[in-house]
């Protein structure tokens, strides 16, 4: 269960991946954030995101068009 959820349906890349960095640059050391997007380039660009500022994604599922990320802050 993440500490936060962020409901991005309805974006498109870049969005989905400068909003949860935004989230996650303001979160507390060790919070996690569920993010929810159904745009399908979001599961490529959030982890890419998160590689290159030392975030963590500890889960990723896909459900039809939806997919949610469970990301965590170091």
């Amino acid at each position: 269960m993440a500490d936060d959820t962020l409901d991005l349906k309805g974006l498109k890349c870049p969005l989905p991946a400068l909003l949860a960095k935004r989230r996650l640059s303001h979160a507390k050391s060790g919070a996690t954030i569920l993010v929810i997007t159904d745009d399908p380039m979001a599961p490529i660009d959030v982890p890419f995101m998160c590689r290159n500022e030392g975030f963590e994604v500890l889960e990723t599922l896909r459900d039809g068009d939806e997919a949610r990320m469970i990301l965590k802050r170091p």
